[in-house]
C-alpha cells in the first residue's frame, strides 16, 4: 500500500503528519505500507528518516492577506506544481492522500484529483483554510479537530477526531519533575511562543518576571529568534541569585521534553495554534492563550476563544495585555482552587485521545478499497 502525505510549511501542519505516520507504522496487520511526503522542502528530514517516509519534491505557491511581490509571483508556482504534481503522482500512484492543507497541498490535491486517487484531508483549525476548502467537494472523507468547523464541510463524509498527536507528546516520564531537575516547592508556569519564538510574549514576559518568580517558577520556550538577546535581557532584570534559580530559560525542547514540561506544569501560558491546544487539553492543563492578532493570523483568535468556550482557557488578545493584566490572570486562576479545578476538568474533557489511530485507519481503509 502506498500512502502519501501532504502538507507542511508549520509545525502545526506537518508533525499531525508524523503521528499519523507513527500509528501506520505500529499496525500489525502484516500490510506493507510504503509512506511519502510530497512538499516544497522536507521540512525536518531526520524526521521523515525516523519514519522510512521517503521525500517527493514538488513546489508550490502561497497566497499571501498581506501585500508582497511574491503574491505576482506565486500563482506561477501553484501551476507550475500542479504539473510537477501530476507527473510524480502518475508515476507513484498512492492508494491514498492524507492532506493537512495549507498552501502546499493546493497542486497535488488537484492533480489527485484528475488522477482519481481518493484523498482524506484534516482541518485543525475551528475556522476552515482555504486548500481544504478547495479540495471538500473531492475528498473522499474530512477530518476535523473543533465541532464549529463542521459548518464548512458536508456532513455525510466529516467526522470529528482532534488533532493526531506524536506518541513522544503522549507519554510523559512518571515523575516529570525529576525528569527535568525542577523542585515540586513552587507553582510552575511554562511559557512558549512557538518554535520561532513570539516577540510580544517573550517581551511582555520579561517585564513581568521580577514579580512573578517571588511566586512560582518559570519554564520559557523563547524559540530561536534572538534568543541570545532574551537571555542577556532576563540576567539583567533578574539580579537576586535565588529568583534566577527560579527561571529556566530555553529557545526550544525535544518531544520528550516537552511532555514532561506539559505533565509538570501547574499553567500554561502559549499561543493558540491548534496543535498547542489540542496537546494542553490532552494532559488537562489550565491555559492562557495569547492568540496572534486577526489582522496577521484569524485562525488562532478562532481557535482560542473556541477552547475558551469550554472552560479550559483564558484568552487575552495582545493589543490589550499589560505584564500587570497578565500577573493578574495568572493569580486568579492559580488562587481560585474551585476555578483551577474546573478549567482543568474542562480541558481533559475537551481531548479527543486516539486522533493518530483514528486517521490511520481510515487511510488504511480507503487504501485497501482503492488498491483492490
Amino acid at each position: 500500500m502506498r500512502i502519501m502525505f501532504v502538507g507542511g510549511g508549520t509545525g502545526g501542519h506537518f508533525y499531525p503528519l508524523l503521528a499519523v505516520a507513527e500509528a501506520l507504522r505500529a499496525r500489525t496487520d502484516g500490510r506493507v505500507r510504503e509512506l511519502y511526503y510530497i512538499g516544497p522542502t522536507p521540512y525536518e528530514p531526520d524526521e521523515l528518516a525516523r519514519l522510512d517516509i521517503r521525500f517527493v519534491s514538488c513546489p508550490a505557491g502561497k497566497q499571501r492577506r498581506y501585500f508582497s511581490f511574491q503574491n505576482f509571483i506565486d500563482p506561477f508556482k501553484v501551476v507550475f506544481g500542479f504539473f510537477v504534481a501530476l507527473v510524480k503522482l502518475y508515476v507513484i500512484y498512492p492508494d491514498v492522500i492524507f492532506s493537512k492543507g495549507s498552501f502546499t497541498s493546493v497542486p497535488v490535491l488537484y492533480a489527485a484529483r484528475i488522477l482519481r486517487i481518493p484523498v482524506v484531508i484534516h482541518e485543525s483549525d475551528a475556522i476552515a483554510g482555504r486548500a481544504n476548502l478547495l479540495a471538500k467537494k473531492f475528498a473522499r472523507h474530512i477530518a476535523i479537530a473543533y465541532p464549529e468547523a463542521a459548518q464548512y464541510f458536508p456532513k455525510d463524509k466529516t467526522a470529528l477526531v482532534g488533532i493526531p498527536i506524536r506518541a513522544a507528546l503522549r507519554t510523559p516520564p512518571v515523575d516529570a519533575h525529576a525528569y527535568l531537575g525542577i523542585p515540586q516547592d513552587l507553582p510552575l508556569l511554562v511559557v512558549t511562543g512557538g518554535s520561532l519564538g513570539a516577540e510580544y510574549i517573550n517581551n511582555l514576559l520579561l517585564r513581568s518576571l521580577p514579580t512573578l518568580l517571588q511566586e512560582y517558577r518559570i519554564f520559557h520556550l523563547a524559540g530561536t529568534s534572538h534568543f541570545d538577546e532574551i537571555k542577556l535581557t532576563a540576567k539583567t532584570l533578574v539580579t537576586d541569585t535565588t529568583l534566577r534559580s527560579r527561571y529556566y530559560l530555553q529557545p526550544s525542547v525535544p518531544a520528550p521534553v516537552m511532555a514532561a514540561l506539559l505533565s509538570a506544569a501547574t499553567l500554561v501560558i502559549s499561543r493558540s495554534g491548534s496543535s498547542s491546544i489540542h496537546e494542553l487539553a490532552f494532559y488537562g492543563k489550565p491555559a492562557i492563550l495569547i492568540p496572534i492578532p486577526e489582522s496577521v493570523s484569524r485562525d488562532q483568535r478562532t481557535n482560542a476563544f473556541a477552547y475558551a468556550r469550554s472552560g479550559a482557557a483564558s484568552v487575552l488578545e495582545q493589543d490589550n495585555l499589560t505584564e500587570h493584566l497578565l500577573t493578574a490572570e495568572i493569580k486568579t486562576i492559580i488562587g481560585d482552587p474551585t476555578r483551577y479545578e474546573s478549567m482543568a476538568k474542562a480541558a481533559k474533557g475537551f481531548a479527543l485521545p486516539g486522533a493518530a489511530e483514528q486517521v490511520a485507519n481510515l487511510v488504511t481503509s480507503i487504501g485497501v478499497e482503492h488498491g483492490s
